[in-house]
């Protein structure tokens, strides 16, 4: 059984067990999130979409919070002295998928 979830703008495809890096969360490490976007779901009638998904609940644990790699961004325009350098570091929350229920 899958589900394909929707946080922070982008969509995953998730099962049972998987840990997965997702835009930051408002949730401390160990604390349990729910996720109540969910698109569609995969059970024992096949691929369900819509309105027949609208119950259904992905619960996830936390398991990190944390700042991916830096990233460099750097600007310059020749021949006219001018350079940026600045750096960024992307917050994610890293959860663990417990249970989908229909």
């Amino acid at each position: 059984m899958y589900a394909i979830i929707q946080t922070g703008g982008k969509q995953y495809k998730v099962q049972q067990g998987d840990e997965i890096f997702v835009e930051k969360l408002n949730a401390s490490e160990g604390e349990t999130f729910v996720f109540d976007q969910i698109l569609a779901v995969s059970g024992d009638n096949g691929l369900e979409f819509g309105q027949a998904v609208a119950s259904a609940k992905v619960s996830a644990t936390v398991v990190k919070n944390g700042k991916g790699p830096k990233v460099i961004i750097f600007k310059y325009k020749n021949k006219k002295d001018y350079r940026k350098k600045q750096g960024h570091r992307q917050p994610y929350t890293k959860v663990k998928i417990d249970s989908i229920t229909l």
